[in-house]
């Protein structure tokens, strides 16, 4: 499927008033739905040699952060108005280490059989992977920098399969 244009897209968290108003899903047919979602923490080469070597003082980055990522996919409902509480049938948090820019790539991938998507879980899971990576390594390095947090792809539901195109 085509990426919808912004300016051809529906509001669906909007009632016919204009206040905000949580989605009926309940008449939708439950399917398979999945996505991903990414984002990076950039830092000095040093701070990466530390994760590397699991010498961070707070302990393993990545254990921490991966853990991290997953319970924040599952509150999401908890942290984001509106949201629907879903029974997450999967949630991966990976980490790629680039060391040719000093950076950790997130990636978050969440799925369900259900009647909405996972794009807001996957999203909060990348957030929170990023967030506690920053957070057991702010001693070290204050000057770490969260970027680039985006859905990659959905599949399922009515609108279909979305893969993001880059501009």
């Amino acid at each position: 499927m085509e990426n919808k244009l912004i300016s051809e897209a529906k509001l669906t968290h909007v009632d016919q008033r204009g206040q905000a108003s949580m989605v009926d899903v309940s008449e939708k047919t439950p399917s398979t739905r999945r996505a991903v979602a990414t984002g990076f923490v950039s830092m000095t080469p040093a701070t990466l040699g530390l994760i590397k070597e699991n010498s961070v003082a707070k302990g393993d980055v990545l254990a921490t952060a991966r853990i991290a990522g997953i319970q924040g996919a599952k509150q999401c409902p908890s942290l984001i108005p509106l949201c629907h509480p879903l029974m997450l049938s999967k949630v991966a948090v990976e980490f790629d280490i680039d060391e040719a820019h000093s950076k950790i790539n997130i990636r978050c991938e969440c799925k369900l059989i259900g009647s909405t998507g996972v794009e807001m879980e996957a999203l909060t899971g990348v957030s929170v992977a990023a967030l506690t990576i920053f957070d057991m390594c702010k001693a070290a390095d204050p000057n770490m920098i969260i970027g680039e947090i985006k859905v990659l792809s959905k599949e399922g539901g009515k609108t279909g399969d979305w893969k993001r195109s880059e501009l």
